[in-house]
């Protein structure tokens, strides 16, 4: 699919998108961390045959991420208040140390990379959720001509909400879902109002997380279609949770994996054209290392999990 001789190629992500096209997007890791990746894509018309798809374009996707000194310190203070809450004690990250890394301008413009797929919105916007190791932030790469050309949005400034999957309201409003990977042990959640261009704060949702990715989907109906590991520690439980309020509330659970050990994590989600749902995710178990396929219906995760 992809090799960059010399150089770590990984974190796919694939999308078709409404021409038909396989897109491959993923990062090239330069400097042996990934804080020195840069996201390249390629996409393909021909790849309905055995073996690799003949790829028609390939390019990388530079990005300079819109307002992010400003955004990054105004909502550093945010979080701090929001971490002593819970965790009853001050934040010690230096603010001069953070001040210092959020303006440093080739550090905000790599590191940018995917895990969860595009989001195309109802005007035609295609947004790809990219996030940084570097900030523990997220981050909007838009396209609004089909994937020629991509500019950046505000920061998703949560100091540990990473890898966000993106989903849109009726009104227009987004939400991102994230992964936490601090102190929080829930999904962290921001909105915006401008499709995509600046999010609000970052906070936290009712659902656990225990620093681990999660995906989401609209399925075709408007529900809304959530895979994650419901706990506060371990990856030994995959849930996936539906919503028919558009993330107000998540009224049924059912679990693709639920045990004592092992970990099933890393998922992705889609709607096929026939409705079913597909999801794929990591499975580490004692006898080895695999990926695993579910494929499901709205009334499966309904039935929730046998008694």
């Amino acid at each position: 699919m992809a090799d960059t001789p010399g150089f770590p190629d990984c974190n796919t992500t694939l999308w078709i998108d409404k021409q038909e096209r396989l897109w491959l997007f993923w990062p090239v890791i330069l400097a042996n961390s990934w804080e020195s990746c840069l996201t390249h894509y390629r996409y393909s018309t021909d790849y309905q045959k055995a073996g690799a798809p003949v790829w028609k374009w390939q390019g990388s996707i530079p990005l300079k991420p819109k307002n992010f000194e400003e955004v990054m310190l105004r909502e550093f203070g945010t979080w701090k208040k929001q971490v002593e809450e819970v965790a009853k004690a001050p934040v010690t990250l230096n603010d001069e140390f953070v001040k210092k890394k959020v303006g440093d301008k080739l550090l905000t413009r790599l590191g940018w990379q995917p895990r969860c797929k595009p989001t195309v919105l109802a005007n035609g916007r295609v947004l790809l959720p990219l996030y940084s190791d570097t900030y523990s932030a997220g981050l909007m790469a838009i396209s609004d001509d089909g994937g020629k050309s991509w500019t950046a949005s505000e920061p998703l400034a949560g100091f540990g909400c990473i890898q966000p999957a993106v989903l849109e309201r009726r009104d227009g409003t987004l939400v991102a879902y994230m992964r936490e990977n601090g102190v929080f042990r829930k999904v962290r959640v921001a909105e915006s109002k401008d499709r995509g261009e600046t999010w609000g704060t970052v906070y936290s949702s009712d659902l656990p997380n225990p620093g681990s990715g999660l995906d989401a989907v609209r399925l075709a109906n408007g529900h809304w279609l959530l895979v994650y590991n419901d706990t506060t520690r371990g990856r030994n439980n995959l849930a996936v949770s539906l919503s028919d309020d558009e993330g107000k509330t998540w009224k049924w659970t059912r679990h693709l994996e639920k045990h004592d050990s092992g970990q099933y994590h890393y998922p992705a989600v889609i709607q096929a054209r026939d409705g079913a749902i597909h999801a794929v995710y990591s499975y580490f178990v004692s006898d080895g290392k695999s990926m695993k396929h579910a494929r499901f219906n709205e009334a499966w995760v309904k039935e929730g999990d046998p008694k």
